[in-house]
């Protein structure tokens, strides 16, 4: 499923159009599947109140569809009619089924408005869709204030927006001040990019996607995909009968430091979990007697260390020769600051000769090089770098505030500029490859904001890779994984509390679900 701007949306219609199916049919098509949906929700219409907030474009006439279907089932509807519009046939459709018709024009106080929803059992919002965008001007303004105000009473109904919630950005996820939270937000054909970028994000609720008919070939050559299970299912590698532990690579993690001493422990052990055969754990030798005690199945390379406690510059050596036998390797999770981890780095990364196998790049690793002169040039990897928005503004020197205001395009130039792939974390976190595709995670939980989840990140993309995947398909594949198996958490237990190695026992049973197991 891609992810689209309102222009790529126009495209696709346009594409259906060439392939012979009419607007019309699209607007027929998406709204039987919004009162299908709707119907579902509130487990059945039969004698349910239904207020529509009708606009005057095609969201309003994909409203009006999902008014006659919700009549034709037994709802008790009304069109509020947000602006004047042409009287089509979409409206005397509806007429023809009793719905009740009120105009905002004739409501200027929004009574009527306030009346009918504090009745209903659904409010459908279908007055702009994509046109939709913050500075929200009469007559529009106050019926989307009036419903916002209602919204913090008690006994609401449940709230569904039509492909975009009136006052956000559908390409910029701008939210203007009187936009009013969804419940649910039902995207039409494809999840438009602001349903998926905050601040706008925060009001769509649950997002669903509702096929509208188009035809196979309309999203062809767009570059956004969505990181569902659909598509992350055909990408993870085979499991055959025969196999041994061989069959699957063997990963390598490279980190730990006393202050941070469960990061490389955590990192191998998602490593093991995304179905790496073996795991080899580096790291300082305190650290890895540590780690050795926490977790049993790694193999274990002590390496020289600090009176500090992190990884000696002159051990650079020993990690090298690890990382030369390695499939794949995860470097960074909790080595630390400081000149010493730092020259511990630059020798490990920034040293000819070209490391062979994939490389993971996490935490202090991004920092040491977003202070190295020119690092893209002097990288010696593959490299998929995973920063949080702070660390992708010290690589970028620019404020975090600029790198969250559009996190797709700064992700895609980054990894086009930088020959890398990145995943800039967060809230939809965003995968991007040095070719100009991207992916977009669905999940945005705060149960993930605990420390030592972005390790386990590292190492389920470094164990996928370890297996083969290539880096941007493991990239991919560890951010669903992560994110449903946090999503799998929340649902159990709530959006706080979580620790990271909560993560680890479900992810195996979300790769499964993937597979389609």
């Amino acid at each position: 499923m891609k992810v689209v701007t309102t222009e790529e949306m126009r495209l696709m219609e346009e594409r259906a159009a060439e392939a012979g199916v009419s607007p019309d049919a699209l607007m027929e098509s998406a709204g039987l599947a919004v009162a299908r949906n709707a119907a579902q929700r509130l487990d059945g219409v039969r004698s349910k109140r239904v207020v529509v907030l009708v606009g005057p474009g095609n969201n309003g006439g994909d409203g009006m569809v999902a008014a006659r279907y919700l009549a034709d089932w037994g709802a008790v509807v009304t069109l509020y009619m947000t602006t004047a519009r042409r009287r089509d046939d979409k409206f005397e459709e509806c007429r023809e089924r009793r719905c009740r018709v009120v105009e905002a024009s004739e409501d200027r106080e929004c009574w009527q408005l306030g009346s009918y929803v504090s009745l209903a059992d659904l409010v459908l919002d279908a007055m702009l869709g994509v046109g939709a965008r913050p500075g929200l001007e009469p007559p529009i303004l106050p019926v989307v204030e009036a419903v916002a105000q209602m919204k913090t009473r008690a006994n609401q109904p449940l709230f569904v927006a039509v492909d975009v919630p009136t006052g956000i950005d559908a390409d910029a996820g701008e939210r203007g001040e009187f936009c009013f939270p969804a419940d649910v937000t039902l995207a039409l054909g494809a999840p438009k990019r602001g349903l998926l970028q905050f601040p706008g994000a925060a009001a769509v609720g649950e997002l669903q996607t509702l096929p509208i008919g188009l035809p196979d070939g309309a999203d062809d050559g767009l570059p956004i995909d969505l990181a569902d299970a659909a598509l992350v299912g055909p990408l993870l590698p085979l499991r055959p009968g025969d196999a041994h532990k061989g069959s699957f690579g063997g990963a390598l993690v490279v980190g730990g430091s006393r202050a941070f001493a469960g990061a490389p422990a955590l990192a191998a052990a998602a490593a093991y979990r995304a179905g790496a055969g073996i795991v080899r754990i580096a790291a300082p030798e305190s650290v890895s007697r540590i780690a050795a005690a926490q977790l049993l199945e790694p193999v274990h390379t002590p390496l020289a260390e600090t009176p500090e406690g992190g990884a000696s510059p002159g051990a650079a050596g020993a990690a090298r020769e690890a990382l030369d036998a390695a499939a794949s390797a995860v470097v960074g999770p909790g080595l630390g600051a400081g000149e010493a981890s730092a020259s511990f780095l630059r020798a490990l990364l920034l040293t000819p000769p070209a490391i062979a196998a994939p490389v993971v790049l996490d935490a202090d690793a991004l920092n040491v090089l977003a202070g190295a002169y020119d690092w893209p040039s002097q990288l010696a990897a593959r490299a998929v770098l995973t920063p949080h928005p702070g660390e992708m503004g010290r690589l970028l020197a620019l404020p975090v505030h600029e790198i969250q205001r559009d996190r797709t395009a700064i992700a895609s130039e980054a990894a086009r500029r930088w020959g890398q792939v990145v995943v800039l974390k967060g809230a939809h976190t965003v995968v991007a490859a040095p070719d100009g595709r991207a992916a977009l995670s669905p999940f945005a939980n705060p149960a993930l904001a605990t420390g030592g989840s972005g390790d386990v990140l590292a190492g389920v993309i470094g164990g996928l890779l370890a297996q083969g995947m290539e880096r941007y398909e493991a990239a991919v594949a560890g951010v669903h994984l992560h994110g449903a198996a946090a999503e799998r958490w929340r649902a159990a237990n709530g959006s706080g509390g979580m620790l990271a190695s909560d993560l680890l026992a479900l992810l195996p049973r979300v790769t499964e679900d993937a597979r389609g197991g």
